[in-house]
């Protein structure tokens, strides 16, 4: 597949059909069309399968099959597609930071997307799950910025920026970073970490997430299924059976597997 190829699918997989000159407009309409299409998932790894973060396994998996993926997927695809577009993007490294207390320090297991636009610095996220970008955000501290989904801020704390998400109860941390850039080695590293390191999270439960419309957001962590409104308010549902499981996927997150297909992880336990 060459690059105009690439492209041709890539865009044909999140239904976007307006221009490709690399322009803010258009980072825009891509974070948003990818988040809206592509699942955040983790379910290769609860079938004890490695992870891939090869370009060629990555448009495989993501495009051809219609699978979703985590950030080293996810950032990785869209690194490449931005490239080609004509993009200036940069890889950057962070701390997932969500439901982690500041004395806490997690591993530098995240990669995101700086990408500078005729003089001024934009960050994109859409592998971050339930909190990725559907608008990129611009390198501003100490300023709210609204997006098609919920407001975000970027904050300091010494040399440490933090991306925080506004949630009905305040500001919440999503991750953490210094812009240090992350090369592909260090994303291997890292992605080997979080499929196989026995204290990974993403080991011992099962996550799947997508943007929808009008600010909605759809979540499956375990057996709970949630739908949360723009207002932040959530509908939540406990699914009951493998079978459903199943169904749920298929029929919410366009991800389709063998009836019979059960995920090994502890975070779920069927009566």
């Amino acid at each position: 597949m060459n690059d105009q190829q690439l492209i041709e699918s890539y865009l044909n997989r999140i239904g976007y059909q307006g221009p490709h000159n690399p322009t803010l407009e258009l980072l825009h309409n891509i974070t948003l069309a990818h988040v809206r299409s592509i699942p955040f998932e983790n379910l290769d790894i609860l079938l004890g399968k490695s992870i891939n973060i090869s370009l060629d396994a990555v448009i495989e998996k993501l495009i051809h099959q219609k699978r979703g993926g985590y950030c080293f997927e996810q950032n990785g695809l869209l690194l490449y597609v931005l490239q080609i577009l004509g993009f200036q993007v940069t890889p950057i490294s962070a701390r997932v930071r969500l439901d982690r207390p500041r004395n806490f320090t997690p591993p530098r297991t995240h990669v995101f997307l700086k990408v500078d636009l005729s003089g001024t610095t934009w960050f994109t996220d859409v592998g971050v799950g339930g909190v990725s970008l559907t608008s990129a955000i611009q390198f501003l501290q100490d300023t709210e910025q609204i997006t098609n989904h919920e407001a975000r801020r970027i904050v300091s704390e010494g040399n440490r920026y933090f991306h925080q998400v506004l949630f009905p109860n305040g500001w919440v941390d999503v991750c953490e970073f210094t812009l240090e850039e992350m090369p592909q080695i260090d994303r291997e590293l890292a992605n080997w970490y979080t499929s196989n390191h026995p204290k990974s999270h993403f080991k011992d439960r099962l996550i799947v997430a997508k943007a929808g419309d009008d600010g909605k957001r759809i979540t499956l962590v375990n057996r709970e299924y949630s739908e949360r409104d723009k207002n932040g308010t959530a509908h939540k549902t406990t699914i009951n059976s493998p079978k459903e499981l199943i169904h749920v996927l298929k029929e919410k997150f366009n991800l389709s597997f063998p009836i019979d297909t059960e995920f090994q992880t502890p975070g779920i336990q069927w009566n």
